[in-house]
């Protein structure tokens, strides 16, 4: 008997825990639904559309904001940085390369550069407009991407906006660009079966990534069959012999990064650790009992209060050194890494002006093909490198390596040609000059680029304008 009870008093304990622990789960449990249904439901307050959503978004317009190396300011790279001018010498970013002012202006900016023209092909448009996931489902995605620039311009009705990154019935998170989904696929994995925090990464992943444009239909496409660093990139391209473009100088099969933000950030510790774009991009504030996404989609440094500051104590202006600190090494290794891929360049061109032969080349033209690739995957992504320094730094060393044993083949082809060392270099200290000694008519070119806006694109002169509150739809229970 005494056994018995002896039993019995473990056993009620054993009961007790048990249903302590279940209580515990299922409010865990149900908190996590609640806090779900808040997150997916706020574009939406007492089932009208939640104000707060859109007056933030409505705040891109807004281009004040300037930090050390970035903000929403307009910037002239190529002004700031005579240097771009000869890395891109045969491509469109020798000619007009500025700092992208944000979504609300996507479509004006796009269509203003020098960049694009009549020749310009349609998959540039891809992420520019909240029209496109309609229009790709109306005519299909090939169709789509193998139509002209201007052929798509015309058909356009508004920049970037809800329906890029919602399903705009439910407000839940939604990737509206195939690409990205294709890429998964390629990879095993199901674009549904990603969780909510990595859906506020994957909405900013569909347009913030490198890819390039397949087959005569300009087909879109991330190449990620290896994997998502740098190295892996380059060596899918390799794989299937591809080059953006030729240098003008070198004549090099060049690499041009797009902008591989999505890349970099998961080589970074905030993606370790479970962070999202949105986190630092798009951050959550609360005014009284609501709870809504900042919508003012920009630099976590004109927001360090709702950004840095809920995971790190720290004051503002120390987070921000922090970050400058960063940026300052990452841009002090970028800046070798030019003033190296420059000097190959110009000395490949005397090289080739002293008729060196292909055979000779092929291994200088290689080494300056994968140094400068390295540096534009840095250098194109947004934040200086701040989203994954040690990353950078890694990889602007690899860079500044590769180049410099593509100079050192040059040298050893140089000599042999009876070049005198050092290859006396031009004068390339403004964007003017530089533009100038790679053979661009910039008159010319700023004509026929009025012209072109003037004569062809008159019936799409797309200007940003502000978002619209859809109606509500009541979600149908299951």
């Amino acid at each position: 008997m005494t056994s018995l009870k002896k039993n019995r008093h473990w056993i009620k304990w054993v009961l007790l825990t048990v249903a302590v622990i279940a209580v515990f789960l299922l409010g865990m449990v149900l908190s996590t639904i609640i806090e779900r249904r808040a997150e997916s439901n706020i574009a939406q307050q007492d089932g009208k559309p939640n104000p707060r959503i859109y007056e933030t978004h409505d705040a891109t317009e807004d281009t004040s904001f300037a930090s050390k190396h970035g903000g929403a300011v307009e910037r002239d790279y190529l002004e700031e940085n005579p240097d771009l001018v000869i890395l891109w010498a045969g491509y469109s970013f020798s000619k007009d390369y500025k700092q992208g002012r944000g979504h609300f202006y996507a479509v004006s900016d796009i269509r203003s550069t020098l960049r694009t023209d009549a020749a310009t092909v349609g998959t540039c448009w891809t992420c520019k407009s909240t029209s496109v996931p309609r229009m790709m489902k109306t005519m299909g995605n090939s169709r789509f991407y193998s139509l002209k620039w201007i052929a798509l311009g015309s058909k356009l009705t508004g920049t970037i906006d809800c329906l890029d990154c919602h399903d705009i019935r439910y407000s839940e998170l939604k990737v509206t660009r195939p690409a990205l989904v294709e890429a998964f696929e390629q990879q095993g994995k199901e674009i549904n079966d990603f969780s909510y925090q990595e859906m506020r990464s994957l909405v900013c992943a569909q347009c913030h990534s490198e890819y390039y444009f397949k087959g005569e239909k300009d087909y879109l496409v991330f190449p990620w069959q290896n994997g998502f660093s740098v190295d892996e990139v380059a060596d899918y391209y390799d794989s299937i012999d591809f080059s953006d473009w030729t240098h003008k100088l070198s004549r090099a099969p060049m690499l041009k990064a797009q902008h591989p933000d999505y890349e970099l950030f998961q080589a970074g510790v905030h993606a370790d650790r479970g962070l999202s774009c949105s986190d630092c991009h798009m951050p959550y504030r609360s005014e009284g009992a609501i709870k809504f996404t900042d919508h003012k989609i920009q630099s976590p440094l004109n927001n360090i209060v709702n950004t840095c500051l809920v995971c790190h104590p720290e004051t503002e202006e120390k987070l921000r050194q922090n970050v400058y600190e960063r940026q300052d090494k990452i841009a002090q290794l970028k800046k070798l890494a030019e003033a190296t891929l420059v000097k190959a360049h110009i000395e490949a061109k005397s090289a080739w002006d002293n008729r060196a032969a292909e055979d000779e080349m092929e291994a200088v033209l290689n080494l300056i093909r994968q140094a400068q690739w390295r540096w534009d995957w840095v250098g194109s992504a947004n934040g200086v490198g701040i989203h994954a320094p040690l990353e950078s730094a890694r990889v602007l060393a690899t860079a500044i390596q590769k180049a410099g044993e593509a100079r050192n083949l040059l040298a050893v082809i140089l000599t042999r040609q009876g070049k005198k060392l050092p290859v006396q270099m031009p004068d390339i200290s403004t964007k003017e000059k530089a533009q100038k000694y790679i053979g661009l008519d910039m008159e010319k070119l700023k004509k026929d680029k009025t012209d072109f806006l003037k004569d062809k694109a008159a019936k799409w002169d797309i200007k940003p304008k502000k978002s619209i509150p859809p109606k509500p739809v009541k979600k149908e229970q299951k």
